[in-house]
């Protein structure tokens, strides 16, 4: 913290010279002998002058002199910490990439890599409880499982449908994978991290790996032990060479260790505790810390604190003597000796003798009461913000609503997003745009909240038009090539979070419906 103080706006600093200056001058003034030594000869000054008794030390100049250097350090704006905008998540973002290779099926880590992988991202959300989290399936393709999510529960059910069956096509592509999550993330305000479960990473995708720029962490945890272990098949039993011996799958744990000297990203292998787990979660943590310091955040201006002795010192401006501070003294030792509830109330009171509404709503907000700051901001954009972050979306609305500018209609049109309301989301949006023409976040936002009202609209259609042809309980897949109508499935976050929420089948076949409809539109 001493290493990063510094001032903002440092020439105020300068106003520090009328300090010195203004004692100086003051005690000049009321130097009776130095105005009069030049007029009368010394040993007849001496007789004439009467030297004031009892002098106090402590003069009204020092007390405007120390209100002035005070005043001055305050307009620097000091500061040593850094602080994040309303908007910005607490948390990290976490992407999770689980390699679905049959050989993830290998039992030398029980019961299989595969199910301990799981059981690792189930620690995982456990220790990030409340945070974003995706996840992402891959092999010969990748796909996306579930866009980011604090719904742990959602996470947990698709999590445990994810087996080497589901995935189109045979092989191993890490490149591919990497490439799908950073497209998945890119929209995101925040930097997250992207986290490979493999058990080993090919030595082709080592060139993405060292030439990603992207600006989320990469993390690889290695699944499996180095002796390796016969591989399960799906049947139950395991996997044959042309001797008929088992196959036996090791960890690439020299691929691994290539893999970290060639690129940024951290390595590490699986535990039988839950230290790997931890390592990860603090890893996360350190990352976002270090990536959001390098642009997102703002430096914290402490120096609306030094209103207070600002304040203080004024005080003795109204009275003679120290009267005043014997009343501060007085006022003091009440409070202190008051209940609690009246303490409390007396606190208030006190702080809105200090505090305006929007400094005590600025206080609430930074101590993540939300709640209260949206009681205490008369500023409607601070209010709007605090009730946003209370999840009171409606009544952020209706706080932005208030001011006619483009950051009201954006923040705005983010709310209603998250009322599900992509038609007045555009509406707002294209407000926001006809004040700010070039913002490009409101374009992105435009564009997301217009592609989420088609996806809604098509599924809508679609849902109608399966309706209309089947029963109730009834579900066909057709896998008859043009004499059915295709489905063209989306990879838009908002879009996949829909669906999912919309099932009527088993994850597991969903996913792989899904799966093979992607790979067959990637297919050139």
């Amino acid at each position: 913290m001493i290493a990063d103080f510094h001032f903002l706006r440092p020439l105020w600093l300068l106003a520090l010279l009328a300090v010195p200056l203004l004692v100086y001058l003051v005690s000049r003034r009321g130097d009776v002998r130095s105005q009069w030594q030049g007029m009368i000869a010394p040993h007849l000054l001496d007789h004439l002058l009467i030297e004031k008794g009892g002098k106090r030390r402590l003069q009204p100049v020092h007390i405007t002199a120390a209100l002035i250097a005070v005043a001055a350090i305050a307009a620097a704006g000091p500061t040593w910490q850094r602080e994040r905008p309303p908007f910005v998540e607490d948390t990290a973002p976490l992407a999770i990439a689980i390699d679905l290779n049959p050989t993830m099926n290998a039992t030398d880590i029980s019961p299989t890599r595969l199910e301990r992988a799981k059981l690792k991202v189930q620690d995982i959300l456990s220790l990030r409880k409340g945070s974003r989290t995706a996840l992402f399936a891959y092999a010969g393709s990748a796909h996306m499982v579930l866009p980011l999510s604090d719904d742990g529960a959602l996470v947990k059910t698709y999590l445990a449908a994810l087996s080497p069956q589901i995935m189109p096509v045979d092989g191993k592509d890490t490149a591919k994978a990497l490439q799908e999550v950073e497209k998945a993330l890119a929209n995101e305000t925040v930097p997250g991290t992207i986290l490979f479960m493999t058990d080993g990473v090919e030595r082709s995708a080592f060139h993405a790996f060292s030439q990603y720029k992207g600006r989320n962490a990469l993390m690889v945890l290695g699944i499996g032990t180095a002796e390796g272990g016969p591989v399960k098949t799906a049947d139950g039993g395991f996997l044959t060479d042309a001797t008929g011996g088992h196959v036996r799958s090791k960890l690439d744990v020299d691929g691994l260790k290539a893999l970290q000297s060639a690129s940024e990203a951290e390595v590490a292998t699986v535990t039988p505790d839950d230290s790997d787990v931890r390592w990860i979660v603090r890893r996360i943590q350190t990352n976002f810390a270090a990536k959001t310091a390098e642009g997102l955040t703002r430096w914290h201006d402490a120096g609306w604190w030094l209103t207070i002795p600002i304040a203080v010192f004024g005080l003795f401006w109204f009275r003679r003597g120290w009267t005043v501070r014997w009343a501060v003294y007085l006022l003091a030792a009440t409070l202190m000796l008051t209940s609690n509830d009246r303490a409390q109330a007396a606190d208030n009171r006190f702080l809105d003798l200090w505090l305006t509404p929007d400094q005590q709503g600025r206080r609430a907000f930074e101590q993540g009461d939300f709640q209260e700051a949206a009681e205490k901001f008369a500023d409607p954009s601070w209010r709007g913000a605090a009730l946003y972050r209370a999840g009171r979306f409606e009544d952020a609305i209706d706080a932005f609503a208030e001011t006619d500018t483009a950051e009201s209609y954006y923040n705005q049109g983010n709310a209603l997003m998250h009322l599900g309301k992509p038609e007045e989301a555009i509406a707002v949006y294209e407000q926001a745009l006809k004040r700010r023409p070039d913002w490009p976040d409101a374009k992105k936002n435009l564009a997301a909240a217009e592609k989420f009202k088609a996806d809604k609209d098509k599924q809508e259609q679609d849902e109608q038009q399966e309706q209309a042809g089947m029963d109730p309980d009834q579900v066909q897949f057709d896998d008859k090539g043009k004499k059915g109508q295709e489905a063209t499935v989306q990879g838009g976050a908002q879009t996949a979070d829909m669906w999912m929420r919309n099932i009527q089948v088993s994850p597991a076949e969903l996913l792989a419906r899904k799966f093979a409809i992607e790979a067959k539109e990637a297919t050139p």
